[in-house]
């Protein structure tokens, strides 16, 4: 199974690009803080994971995430390599996020003076930044389902069905 979940925060603005047949790819890094402090200095370390994201997804992330917003990634962990131009002999090797689902994860205060990314009260998806003008709208909550009253069913006979008395009768 090869599945990744991050939490932390982009440390540059997305970059949104088209690929020559029209598809949109979008490249960010997000530094995830480590668990423990350094002993030495007190400071918690962070790991810089990049990550790629994908059509749909990549225009949600470059339009309503930016630099230091907080976000949750979901996806698929990719290696690659590819040779040195100036030195054939070197080869870089990659590990990216391939995302699959991103998720606000910043506050709601946040949300209103920072700029960052999180669902604001009004029903829209906002970042404080320009973007939250008029707002793009949660799509309205569905209707609940009506639950029927089964009291007047008819079930049948009980007497029409064979009474099974081990598994090795069960045929599957």
């Amino acid at each position: 199974m090869n599945k990744v979940i991050i939490m932390g925060r982009l440390t540059a603005d997305p970059e949104l690009r088209q690929t020559q047949s029209g598809i949109a790819s979008c490249r960010f890094t997000v530094a995830v803080n480590r668990r423990f402090a350094d002993k030495t200095t007190g400071q918690r370390q962070a790991d810089f994971i990049s990550c790629t994201a994908w059509r749909q997804t990549a225009e949600f992330v470059s339009r309503y995430f930016n630099k230091g917003s907080m976000i949750c990634v979901e996806g698929t962990l990719r290696t690659g390599s590819y040779p040195d131009k100036k030195y054939p002999d070197v080869t870089h090797y990659t590990t990216d996020v391939f995302v699959d689902n991103v998720e606000f994860t910043g506050s709601k205060a946040e949300s209103g003076t920072g700029g960052q990314g999180g669902y604001s009260n009004n029903n829209s998806y906002g970042n404080g930044g320009g973007y939250n003008n008029g707002g793009y709208q949660a799509p309205a909550p569905a209707p609940a389902p009506q639950v029927q009253n089964n009291d007047n069913m008819a079930y049948g006979n009980a007497g029409e069905f064979e009474e099974i008395l081990s598994d090795g009768d069960v045929p599957f």
